[in-house]
């Protein structure tokens, strides 16, 4: 929110600029994107392009700092090499560190500031000349410690969550073998005063929680047996509700399927590593099935319709694939006579149950036992 504002009025006081090529500066910070490939490896050319775009520009006593997310010595055993092709000694003329990034979409402007922050340098002298520099607005505490273990820091803040969102989406599934209702158990589990379970869902996205993982296991795969386990077990999450819908409807061939929601997080527009994107990935293998979906802070998508009434006209099933607020409070009333048949599965727990039944619903609920 407001970062419109903010970067037209910087950019009007001359403040900031945006350019194709690098120039001389003080401080270079490299925050490129850091996807995975297709094997599951981490995909640094990134990286690797952005600090030698740099070389030609580097003067003794610059910083260099890397703020893409990146597996366990990707400064020491990428960076720095290259950052020592251009005749500079990185350990005696240059300031390199890794500080990775700690925000969370919606609210960027504001943890930016406040949250904490690690700074990884190569050196003492380099970690402490860094931290001087994010002191300069960040509110938050600074740690200053080596490359590798910011590195790693960042890996598992995001796959700590990763492994407690697959053990909800493993105890969901189970409990509707068990004719148990999940929500009611992470309700009352959390109760305990050591105890916090994470919500299950229709699987996990984002750039950070959905990838982070696979940079730990790819160097380690013998011994990231848990890591492992739970992305796979996130990842199956998509193909687990598009079996849900199948059994609900019995057979999918010349069904309408309505999606509410289509981004990786609640309230944002980020639709990358979206499970929902996953969903339709594999309806779309089923013979003559209608597809629409409808997400207000998606802009432009196939079958996507911007009316809610287009988007359900004749459809056989809606699916809540987010938690958005806005589809909480959408008129389902007049839904329902847009409907062929009123039929409802929150993948989210995010829908007033007892309201819609009394609407004429058919209310289903990914994880409970009780809905079937």
């Amino acid at each position: 929110p407001y970062l419109d504002a903010l970067v037209y009025d910087v950019v009007q006081k001359g403040k900031l600029k945006a350019q194709l090529q690098p120039e001389k500066a003080d401080v270079f910070i490299i925050a490129v994107p850091t996807p995975i490939n297709h094997d599951k490896s981490a995909k640094m050319d990134y990286v690797e392009a952005a600090t030698r775009s740099i070389v030609p520009y580097l003067e003794k006593g610059n910083m260099v700092i890397l703020e893409s997310t990146s597996p366990p010595g990707t400064v020491d055993q990428i960076m720095m090499p290259i950052l020592a092709s251009g005749g500079l000694n990185p350990l005696e003329d240059l300031y390199v560190a890794h500080s990775p990034e700690r925000v969370i979409p919606g609210k960027i402007l504001i943890e930016l500031v406040e949250n904490n922050r690690v700074v990884g340098g190569i050196n003492e002298v380099s970690a402490e000349k860094v931290k001087k520099l994010y002191e300069t607005f960040v509110k938050g505490e600074i740690y200053t410690t080596n490359p590798a273990t910011a590195e790693m820091c960042k890996l598992m803040e995001n796959t700590y969550r990763d492994v407690n969102i697959a053990l909800a989406n493993e105890v969901a599934m189970i409990c509707e073998i068990q004719g148990i209702n999940v929500w009611d158990v992470i309700k009352f589990a959390n109760k305990h005063p050591r105890v916090q379970l994470h919500q299950p869902g229709p699987g996990v996205g984002g750039h950070c929680i959905a990838v982070d993982p696979w940079f730990i296991a790819e160097k380690n795969p013998d011994l990231a047996k848990i890591i492992t386990l739970a992305r796979n077990t996130n990842d199956q999450m998509p193909m687990y509700v598009y079996t849900k819908i199948k059994k609900i409807l019995g057979s999918l061939k010349g069904k309408a399927i309505t999606i509410l929601g289509m981004t990786y997080k609640a309230d944002t527009d980020d639709i990358r590593e979206s499970p929902i994107i996953e969903l339709v990935s594999l309806l779309e293998d089923v013979e003559d099935i209608t597809i629409r979906i409808y997400d207000p802070f998606v802009k432009a998508y196939k079958y996507l319709e911007n009316d809610i009434e287009l988007a359900t006209t004749n459809a056989d099933i809606l699916v809540l694939g987010v938690n958005h607020m806005c589809l909480r409070e959408l008129d389902y009333a007049y839904i329902r006579q847009q409907m062929k048949t009123p039929v409802i599965l929150d993948t989210r727990n995010a829908l007033e149950r007892e309201e819609l039944e009394s609407l004429g619903y058919k209310f289903l609920l990914l994880g409970d036992g009780f809905n079937e």
